[in-house]
């Protein structure tokens, strides 16, 4: 099969995904007009070959066109077993560019790997931010092949990475960008729709103190083996059985004696080695690979071994644990007990983790790591007009131009400029309902996210301080916790307060805050908290309906200010620009909005509005 060719357009992903998905779709075509005639060819010869055995059987000579068509059959059989092979990985790579037409469509929400065993509800964003879910940031960003690919991704996701492992990771995800084959390749090995392989139980496998055998156990029951198979022969000249039944008792004891350690082994192995191909898959095209930036070449070398590569021993692994698996065959168990079969494979395995044990936890880290550099690579493939952040390392800031949320489709995002740091601290976040003040929180969160993890992000231009995000924007109470949704926000606000405690300043995003008491604890509440911050180095935003909120930066010494979003009436209908303004909001459409769905007629309002007068 042709390898897709790097050769992509870095500023038009959609046109380069839909070549190369036309390119696989015409692979695949072809594949299957081959697959057809194969077997219609193996068929032809099938029933050839029937009728040459008859004849052969009927007449008693002739048997040379049997054997030439059973050899030209054989030849079919294998032909036509590799098309099937190329036809099945060809479906793995049009699926893996259907995906990302998907994403680059805006329709891949709810259709990949949502990551929420990750999600940790007492995390100070991961929750607020839509990290993990349906149409999560985990979902667009995970494209990745195994777990350790998924577990990598998503603890960059939640912990923010110090300023060198910024700098060398988008170092190594501008390499990749436009390495579209290496990702194919690495994304689609295996043939995998979904992540396979199980690290933990793998890992934990091969650092085992406990071993089963040795090579004087494995050489003992070979001697044994044959012994046996010996005296069974001999049946056959002697006519005595004593020697088989001598054997036979011998090999029955000492399989007993081993029959604790070798089960608990044998289940071991299988049970850790699971999906094993797939690591195989993924290491080749990893060894394979042209990689260049210090971080890459440092991960490659983590995969060195003396005298043999990763994915050959990986392999002798996988060829083992299939072996072993075949100890169920109904043959194998007539003469288990006496050929000992499964000891020896257990043995094998046994003997492969005393070698390379050692090596699979780094092996399985430096496979995640590439795989996530990867997958961001991709993201940033796709997003050719995001942007690569800058960051310093003096005082707490976040100074963006036309940022916007990258979760929203681009054509649908309103872009807007921020400031946080220098003397502005704080900013107080007015509007009515809808006008997009949680999306622009949303976005500021997200996009800090993505640029500490070394992604680029949906900005004109982004330079910030090392930040530790904390966000409270959709706390949920607990009915079997016990706990209301207010008690539940207050444990979130002293938990963001605690991180202040920390080396790294942080980002606090509430979107209305305290709103399950009264007005006058509210403001006193939030006052508080917010002054809290700011005097423990913080910076962030604050949004709210309650406009007695917009007192606080009167009392914070020009550390805070005002700004709004804001609603205007077309032809009767509210409207938003969803763009940030400085301010207080003057503008409410809680009414208005009751009003549109048929909650409150015209005569409520116009009553409402001369009771408010």
């Amino acid at each position: 099969m042709d390898a897709t060719q790097d050769i992509p357009d870095l500023k038009l992903p959609h046109a380069t995904y839909n070549r190369l998905l036309e390119e696989q779709r015409a692979r695949l075509a072809l594949r299957q007009k081959w697959d057809l005639r194969l077997g219609v060819a193996k068929v032809v010869l099938g029933v050839l070959a029937i009728c040459l055995v008859a004849r052969f059987l009927y007449k008693l000579h002739g048997i040379w066109p049997v054997l030439v068509v059973a050899g030209v059959f054989v030849v079919l059989a294998i032909v036509h077993e590799r098309v099937l092979r190329a036809i099945q990985s060809l479906k793995a790579i049009i699926a893996y560019y259907e995906r990302g037409l998907a994403r680059l469509e805006d329709r891949w929400a709810g259709s990949g790997e949502q990551g929420m065993r990750f999600l940790d509800v007492v995390h100070p964003y991961a929750r607020d931010l839509d990290i993990f879910g349906k149409g999560s940031l985990f979902e667009l960003l995970c494209i990745v092949s195994t777990r350790m690919g998924e577990e990598t991704l998503a603890l960059w996701l939640l912990e923010a990475a110090p300023l060198d492992e910024i700098d060398a990771r988008q170092a190594a995800i501008r390499e990749l960008m436009g390495g579209t084959a290496f990702r194919e390749q690495l994304f689609t090995a295996g043939n995998r729709v979904h992540s396979g392989l199980y690290p933990d139980r793998l890992i934990a496998w091969g650092e085992r103190e406990v071993f089963f055998g040795s090579r004087r156990l494995s050489l003992l029951l070979a001697v044994l083996a044959f012994s046996w198979i010996v005296a069974v022969f001999s049946t056959f000249f002697t006519g005595s059985y004593f020697a088989v039944l001598l054997s036979s008792g011998i090999n029955l004891a000492v399989g007993s004696f081993l029959r604790k350690g070798l089960l608990e082994s044998a289940q071991a192995v299988e049970k850790a080695t699971e999906d094993l191909d797939l690591l195989v898959q993924v290491l080749k095209v990893l060894e394979r690979a042209d990689l260049h930036s210090p971080r890459l070449q440092s991960l490659r070398a983590a995969l060195a071994v003396e005298g043999i590569t990763p994915s050959a021993a990986m392999k002798k692994l996988d060829a083992i644990t299939q072996y072993l698996q075949h100890r169920r065959n109904f043959l194998v168990l007539s003469f288990n007990r006496f050929l000992f079969y499964t000891a020896q494979f257990t043995i094998l395995g046994e003997l492969w983790r005393k070698r390379f044990g050692a090596a699979i936890r780094g092996w399985l880290a430096t496979v995640g790591e590439i795989e996530a550099l990867a997958a961001l690579s991709a993201y940033a493939f796709e997003h050719p007009g995001d942007t690569w952040p800058e960051f310093e390392e003096k005082e707490p800031c976040f100074r963006a131009e036309g940022m916007a949320h990258p979760l929203l489709p681009a054509s649908k995002a309103t872009r807007n400029d921020l400031s946080l740091g220098d003397g502005l601290r704080l900013m107080i976040l007015s509007g009515p309902n809808m006008a997009g003040k949680s999306t622009f929180v949303r976005g500021i969160g997200v996009n800090a996210v993505l640029a500490q993890c070394g992604a680029p992000v949906r900005a004109a231009h982004l330079r910030m301080s090392r930040l530790a995000v904390g966000a409270s924007i959709c706390v949920l109470d607990s009915l079997q916790g016990g706990v209301s949704r207010f008690y539940a926000e207050i444990q979130r606000l002293k938990l963001i307060l605690d991180l202040t405690r920390g080396p790294v300043p942080v980002l606090f995003l509430f979107d209305e805050l305290l709103s399950g008491t009264n007005s006058h604890d509210r403001l006193e509440g939030t006052r508080f908290l917010v002054d809290s911050l700011v005097r423990r180095g913080a910076i962030g935003v604050v949004t709210t309906h309650d406009l007695a909120l917009a007192q606080i930066p009167d009392g914070m010494n020009g550390n805070a200010r005002n700004y709004h979003f804001e609603d205007h009436l077309e032809n009767n209908v509210l409207a938003f620009d969803y763009k940030l303004k400085t301010g207080v909001v003057q503008t409410s459409n809680a009414l208005k909005l009751m009003q549109s769905i048929g909650l409150m007629n015209e005569e409520c309002v116009s009553l409402e509005h001369k009771f408010q007068d």
